[in-house]
C-alpha cells in the first residue's frame, strides 16, 4: 500500500494522536479508579482488620493485576506486530471496560464472602491484561505516525493521557467527597460510581476507535516479514530488549511512588486526612501533565539520552531527601511541593520512555517488544512498589523504601550512561521479507 502524501499524512496526525490517546485515558481511569477509592472499599472486602493491614490487601491485589501484564504484552504486542496496531487497540480497551464493570457491580465481603475478594481478583486480573498490551500498541502507533522530529513530543500524550486519567479518578473523587455524596454514602456505596463511569468510557473509545486508521509503517512492505510479531525475532534482539527493561527500572519505581503511592502515604504516614491528600496529589500531578509535552519538546530539540540523565542523576539522589521531608512535613504546601518535585525529576522518564524504546525496536516487532519489556518492569517493580512499603512500614523500617526507589533509579542511570542516542532512528523493518 503506498504512503500518503506528507500534506495528507500531517492532516490526520491530531486525529491519530487523540485515537490513540484517549483510549490510554479511559484505560488508566479505570486503573487508578483502583488506586484512588481503595482508602474508601478496602473495609468492604477485607472487613475487620486495621487500616494498614486493609490498605495491604488492597495494595496485593493491585499487584496481582500486575501479573497479567507481561501476558496482555505478548497476546496483544503478537495480535498488533501481526494484524495490526488498530485490532490490539479495540481489544484492549474492551477488556478494561469488562474488568471495570466487574468492581462496579461486585457485591461485598458481607454479602457473598470470599467470593467479593476473589471477583475484585478477576477483574484486576482482566485490567491487567488489558494495560499490558495497550502501552506498547499506543506507543508504537504514535512513534509511527509521527515525523522523525516530532516522535517524542507525541509519544509524551502517553503520558499525558495516563496523569489525566489519575486526574479524572481523582477528581471524581473529589466531586464525590466535597459536593455529592456524605462521608458514610461514599464509603458504603459511593464508591462505585466512578468504576461504573470508566465502563461507560470504554465504550465510548470503542466507537471512537472503530474508524482510525492503520499506521503506514505497519502497511509498508518490507514490514510484512515472515517472523513478525514472534517471540522468535524478539530473541534476536537480546540486548536491546534487556536495555529497554534496564531504561524502565527505576522510572517506573519512582512513577508508582510519587503519583500512586504518594496518597496514600501522605494519609498512612505523614497524617494528613483523606481529602488533603487528595487534594494534594491532583494539584502536582497536574502539573506534572503539563510538564510532559515540554520535556518532549526538548528531547527531540538535544536527544533522549541527556532527559534521561536527568531522571537517573535526581532520581538517585534526590528520592531519600524529598521521602525524608515528605514524612515529616504536617505543611500541606510543602507536601504539595516535594511531590512536585519528585514528579518533575520522573518526567524526564516519562516524556522519554515511549519514544526512546520505539526507536530501539524495529517495525515487525516493535508493539511486542515495548510492551512485554514494559509490562514485566512494572510487574516486577510498579506492582509491587506499594507492597515493599507498606510491608517496610510495617516492619518498622520505612525508611528503607526511600533507599530501595533510590537503587532502582541507580540501575536505570548506569544504563543511560551506557546507552547511545536514539533521536535519530529510523522506524523501519529489520528482519527479512518473505
Amino acid at each position: 500500500m503506498p504512503a500518503a502524501p506528507m500534506e495528507a499524512r500531517a492532516h490526520r496526525l491530531p486525529r491519530g494522536i487523540v485515537t490513540a490517546t484517549i483510549g490510554h485515558l479511559v484505560e488508566w481511569y479505570d486503573w487508578y479508579c483502583y488506586v484512588t477509592l481503595s482508602l474508601y472499599f478496602a473495609h468492604i472486602f477485607f472487613p475487620d482488620q486495621a487500616p494498614t493491614a486493609q490498605l495491604l490487601n488492597t495494595a496485593g491485589i493491585f499487584a496481582i493485576g500486575f501479573i497479567m501484564r507481561p501476558l496482555g504484552a505478548w497476546l496483544l504486542g503478537l495480535y498488533a506486530d501481526r494484524r495490526g496496531r488498530k485490532g490490539a487497540m479495540l481489544l484492549s480497551v474492551s477488556l478494561m471496560c469488562f474488568g471495570s464493570l466487574i468492581v462496579a457491580l461486585v457485591p461485598g465481603y458481607a454479602s457473598i464472602g470470599y467470593a467479593a475478594p476473589a471477583l475484585l481478583i478477576f477483574a484486576r486480573l482482566l485490567q491487567g491484561l488489558s494495560l499490558g498490551g495497550e502501552y506498547g500498541t499506543s506507543a508504537t502507533y504514535l512513534s509511527e505516525i509521527a515525523r522523525p522530529d516530532r516522535r517524542a513530543f507525541y509519544g509524551s500524550f502517553l503520558y499525558v493521557m495516563a496523569i489525566l486519567g489519575q486526574l479524572l479518578a481523582l477528581g471524581s473523587l473529589a466531586l464525590l467527597q466535597f459536593v455529592i455524596l456524605t462521608p458514610d454514602q461514599l464509603n458504603a456505596w459511593g464508591w462505585r460510581i466512578p468504576f461504573l463511569l470508566g465502563a461507560v468510557g470504554a465504550v465510548v473509545v470503542l466507537f471512537v476507535r472503530r474508524n482510525m486508521a492503520e499506521t503506514e509503517i505497519f502497511e509498508e512492505k518490507e514490514a510484512k516479514a515472515r517472523e513478525r510479531g514472534t517471540w522468535a525475532a524478539v530473541r534476536r534482539h537480546k540486548l536491546t530488549f534487556l536495555m529497554a527493561m534496564g531504561i524502565n527500572v527505576g522510572g517506573t519505581v519512582a512513577f508508582y511512588t510519587f503519583s500512586a503511592y504518594s496518597q496514600k502515604f501522605l494519609v498512612n504516614s505523614a497524617g494528613f486526612s483523606a481529602k488533603q491528600s487528595t487534594l494534594i496529589c491532583t494539584a502536582a500531578l497536574f502539573l506534572f501533565m503539563l510538564a510532559q509535552p515540554l520535556f518532549g519538546i526538548i528531547a527531540d530539540r538535544i536527544g533522549r539520552r541527556p532527559v534521561l540523565l536527568w531522571f537517573g542523576l535526581l532520581g538517585t539522589f534526590g528520592t531519600v531527601p524529598i521521602m525524608t521531608a515528605l514524612a515529616e512535613t504536617r505543611s500541606p504546601i510543602i507536601a504539595f511541593l516535594l511531590i512536585l518535585a519528585g514528579l518533575l525529576i520522573v518526567s524526564g522518564f516519562t516524556a522519554t520512555t515511549a519514544v526512546v524504546k520505539t526507536e530501539l525496536f524495529p517495525t515487525e516487532i516493535r508493539a511486542m517488544g515495548v510492551s512485554i519489556c514494559q509490562a514485566i518492569t512494572a510487574s516486577l517493580l510498579g506492582g509491587t512498589a506499594e507492597v515493599v512499603a507498606l510491608q517496610l512500614k510495617l516492619a518498622g523500617h520505612e525508611s528503607w523504601f526511600y533507599w530501595y526507589v533510590s537503587f532502582c533509579c541507580a540501575v536505570s542511570l548506569l544504563v543511560y550512561l551506557a546507552m547511545k542516542e536514539t533521536r535519530a532512528a529510523a522506524l523501519r523493518a529489520e528482519v527479512p521479507v518473505a
